[in-house]
C-alpha cells in the first residue's frame, strides 16, 4: 500500500492525514510505504524525456509495486496542489505495463484545505484523475476542513470523526487489495 501526499512542508496537515489513512490500511494487515512532501519535489513530468530523476524512478517503481494507493492533497485555491498533480502525472510511465496506469487498484482519496469549498472540489478532482488513470476510487473519500480540524503529531486530530474516516479509507483500500490478491 502506497501513500502519496503532503505539501512542501514536512509534517503538513495533508501529510498527517495520509499517515492516518495508512495506519488504517496497516491495521488490515498490509505493508505500507509513504512518499510525502519533500520527496515529491520532482521535475515537471515530460513524456518526451526518457531519463527520469532518481526520485521519479522511486515514485514510479513504488506505484508499480503497490496493490493500492492512498492519495491526499492539500487544496489550494479550489484545486489539488501542483506537487501532487505532478506526482500523479508520472503514472503515465506505467502505460505499457501489464497492469497499466492504476488498473485494478483501489485508490483512497482525501483533500485537506482551509475551507469546505477547496476541500470538496479538490477531492472531486482527485476522483476524476483516479478514474482517468483506471483506478478504483474507494466509496468513501475525505474532505477535511482545517479551519475546523487540526491534526497533531501523534497521528490524531482534534475531530475523532476525521480520524475514523481516514482510517476507514485506508482499510477500504487494503481490503480491496487483499480481495483482488485472493482470486
Amino acid at each position: 500500500m502506497l501513500g502519496i501526499g503532503g505539501s512542501l512542508r514536512e509534517g503538513s496537515q495533508s501529510e498527517r492525514a495520509v499517515r492516518i489513512a495508512l495506519a488504517g490500511a496497516a491495521e488490515v494487515g498490509v505493508t505500507t510505504e509513504l512518499i510525502a512532501g519533500p520527496e515529491l519535489v520532482l521535475p515537471f513530468y515530460d513524456t518526451a524525456l526518457e531519463e527520469r530523476h532518481e526520485k521519479a524512478v522511486r515514485l514510479v517503481e513504488a506505484i508499480r509495486r503497490a496493490d493500492g494507493l492512498i492519495v491526499v492533497s492539500p487544496g489550494y485555491h479550489g484545486a489539488l496542489s501542483g506537487l501532487v498533480k505532478n506526482a500523479l502525472d508520472y503514472v503515465e510511465d506505467l502505460r505499457d505495463d501489464a497492469r497499466p496506469y492504476l488498473d485494478g487498484r483501489a485508490v483512497g482519496l482525501a483533500a485537506v484545505a482551509f475551507g469546505w469549498q477547496a476541500a470538496v472540489t479538490t477531492l472531486e478532482q482527485l476522483r476524476t484523475i483516479t478514474h482517468a488513470l483506471r483506478g478504483w476510487a474507494t466509496p468513501l473519500g475525505g474532505s477535511i476542513n482545517t479551519a475546523e480540524t487540526k491534526f497533531d503529531e501523534a497521528d490524531g486530530a482534534s475531530d475523532e470523526k476525521t480520524v475514523r474516516t481516514l482510517r476507514l479509507i485506508g482499510s477500504q483500500v487494503a481490503e480491496f487489495a487483499l480481495s483482488r490478491a485472493g482470486h
